[in-house]
């Protein structure tokens, strides 16, 4: 089995492009099968409880809804390890990469794939910022990453990056426009509201998971309320339409019973009249 290549610190790494290159399909395979699908704890940051999940988990959701009403081809995971040829594994809060399969993945290898991410977002709550205020600011540039956002949720702030040209291995700041930072990669803006990190698709809001449930709970509950009161409308129409045929039924009875009458009166006028 081909070996697999080591961090200083002992954890896996891809083989490098030219060793990629060299293998044989099934040397691949074992390759992917051989690299671990998760990262451990000494390198990432530790975890920041309720803000940092919420924070990664609520902007998964918007955009998974979004690109899946679009129905626009587009991969999208938390915390998924990656590894770039012969550079060591790292697990972003979230990324992105565009016009390919949305399928489950244990970890997405570069080579294998055929390309690299082309956004990722990391949040910010506690600990050493420099990791992703300076590190991987530089890191995720000089693996070719297009664009890089950071939320830095301690702050309530956002920072956001791109490469200039493809080529450029330096990221270049991105300017907010009114408080929005535009996404190239996702054709979306971004901006910090209320302690919440929010997508804009032109001037429309994307909903976040937990508002868009609210939201189809609010409009099933109008369904079945004006369901409810077309029912209790029907009903009342079936209780008009029941009460005017009785009131039919018994003025037609009347009727007979007053030309009953009639017939009598004018029967017994005859009898009395020819005696």
């Amino acid at each position: 089995m081909f070996p697999l290549r080591r961090t200083e610190a002992g954890f896996p790494m891809a083989p490098s492009q030219e060793e990629w290159d060299a293998l044989s399909a099934e040397e691949r395979a074992e390759v992917l099968a051989a690299l671990p699908g998760e990262v451990t704890d000494a390198e990432m940051s530790p975890p920041e409880g309720d803000r940092h999940f919420r924070a990664k988990v609520r902007a998964l959701g918007a955009l998974r809804s979004f690109f899946a009403r679009q129905r626009r081809r587009i991969y999208l995971a938390a915390e998924l390890p990656v590894y770039y040829p012969a550079a060591p594994r790292f697990a972003p809060d979230l990324l992105a990469v565009v016009d390919v399969e949305d399928r489950e993945r244990d970890s997405w290898v570069v080579s294998a794939e055929g390309r690299g991410l082309d956004w990722v977002l990391e949040v910010h709550v506690g600990g050493d910022r420099k990791k992703d205020a300076e590190h991987n600011v530089t890191r995720y540039a000089a693996l070719g990453i297009p664009e890089y956002f950071l939320y830095d949720r301690a702050r309530n702030k956002l920072l956001a990056y791109r490469l200039a040209t493809p080529e450029a291995r330096t990221y270049t700041t991105i300017v907010p426009q009114h408080g929005r930072y535009a996404s190239a990669v996702l054709g979306l803006d971004v901006q910090v509201e209320k302690e919440r990190l929010r997508f804009y698709a032109g001037t429309a809001l994307l909903l976040e998971s937990e508002e868009l449930i609210s939201r189809l709970e609010e409009m099933l509950d109008e369904v079945q309320r004006r369901a409810d009161e077309e029912a209790r409308l029907r009903l009342e129409e079936a209780r008009l339409r029941s009460e005017e045929a009785r009131l039919r039924q018994e003025e037609a009875s009347r009727r007979e019973d007053a030309e009953r009458e009639v017939a009598r009166l004018r029967a017994e006028l005859e009898r009395l009249t020819k005696k």
